[in-house]
């Protein structure tokens, strides 16, 4: 448990990055908020195209296989920001996002049942959200690491960018992308050195891993209506957490909000990732005496209250309101991946790939909040959110409900 919830902290680490590469890429390419949102689209859209296949290579050689091969993918990910600083090219900062994101969905597909399963059905939800307050760690610390490391001086204004000549505006460019090189090198060697650590590991093996020629004899994972229901309860808590911490940089910097410097609001979404944390770690002792879909439904209620006040209200309560979101997304990620999974047995590892494959939310909700803040604002454009908020209370206490267990976890 302790070795593999290491690998929960760098990957949310990595995700959280890309809330200060957002305002970062945006004023060195003066990017839209949709174009600027191509980030997390590109990111999240690894999941859609690389959860089914990863599901798959779990099957054929193993989680532990699978997640030394997902740090490796990890790796060369984050080598490749450093040609895309050195060009700077906006397309090769992205193609780099795919490929960091493939990694990290191996690491999904792969690490999430594995918590799971490793330990008594009725506390699975327990154990992941342990682990995913890791995860919390992770993106806790890394919005203020990379206003010291990636933010570290202060942009010019978009005006003045756009009369630079185009010899001083390309150096200009070349000049701030290139704080990006020495944290994703760092990255990039210590995925290595964790992957060699567990490819050395041993790591138990569970029943799951050996079950695809019964997989074959049972009925489509697809049938599963909890599990289908739970894909989209994922799709929607992604998009909307993603949206939030995406849109957050520069949303606190408005001068009707925060009216604060970007390498200071990037320093206040630690707290919106910090409070995820507190809330897994809290979550974790509450879920091994509350129902997980109940607990799941009381926390889906208020950030949906919360981002409904932080639209209509200005100033520090509009700030606060936004920023306390984070504590109750907490639980829900891994409450909903322990009840989308729960009871499928040996179709366990092609749950969590369908599962994982969901997260694709995270490309298309904040791609279009990007296209509606372009249209009425960045403040108005939350509502969107709030529409999620929604339909994973409908999911906890009516979507997750299931018939019968196909077989191995769960009753």
């Amino acid at each position: 448990m302790v070795m593999i919830t290491t690998l929960f902290f760098m990957w949310g680490f990595l995700t959280a990055l890309n809330d200060i590469l957002v305002p970062h890429l945006k004023s060195i390419f003066d990017l839209s908020y949709a174009e600027v949102m191509l980030i997390q689209f590109s990111f999240f859209s690894a999941y859609f195209v690389f959860a089914i296949p990863s599901g798959k290579v779990v099957e054929w050689i193993g989680y532990k296989r699978s997640i030394v091969l997902g740090l490796c993918v990890m790796a060369l990910g984050a080598f490749l920001f450093i040609p895309a600083a050195s060009a700077p090219s906006f397309a090769l900062f992205l193609a780099a996002l795919i490929v960091l994101a493939a990694g990290i969905t191996a690491l999904q597909v792969a690490a999430n049942p594995y918590v799971a399963v490793l330990g008594p059905p009725e506390t699975a939800s327990s154990r992941l959200n342990l682990t995913q307050a890791f995860n919390s760690l992770g993106t806790t610390i890394a919005p203020y690491a990379g206003s010291l490391f990636i933010l570290g001086t202060a942009p010019l204004a978009a005006e003045a960018m756009r009369q630079l000549p185009a010899a001083q505006l390309q150096a200009y460019r070349l000049q701030q992308a290139s704080s990006v090189k020495l944290p994703y090198l760092g990255l990039g060697i210590a995925l290595l050195v964790l992957g060699a650590a567990i490819a050395k590991f041993r790591l138990p093996a569970i029943a799951s891993e050996r079950s695809g020629q019964l997989a074959a004899t049972l009925p489509s994972v697809w049938k599963q209506r909890h599990l289908v229901l739970g894909a989209v309860a994922i799709f929607v808590y992604v998009g909307a957490e993603v949206s939030i911490g995406s849109f957050l940089v520069n949303y606190m910097s408005q001068p009707y909000i925060g009216n604060i410097d970007v390498q200071t609001a990037a320093r206040y979404v630690s707290l919106y990732w910090g409070g995820a944390m507190v809330g897994r770690f809290i979550g974790s002792g509450l879920l091994r005496k509350v129902r997980t879909g109940t607990l799941l439904g009381l926390f889906a209620i208020v950030p949906a209250f919360l981002v409904s006040v932080s639209m209509v209200a200005t100033g520090q309560a509009a700030m606060w309101t936004i920023l306390a979101v984070g504590l109750f997304n907490s639980i829900m990620f891994p409450s909903i991946f322990t009840l989308g999974i729960d009871g499928l047995g040996p179709l366990t590892g092609e749950g969590s790939g369908i599962l994982v494959c969901a997260i694709v939310g995270g490309a298309i909700i904040p791609e279009l909040q990007g296209i509606i803040a372009d249209r009425i604002g960045i403040h108005h454009a939350f509502f969107l959110p709030v529409l999620c908020y929604l339909y994973i209370l409908y999911f906890a206490f009516w979507g997750s409900r299931r018939s019968s267990a196909v077989g191995g976890l769960g009753s």
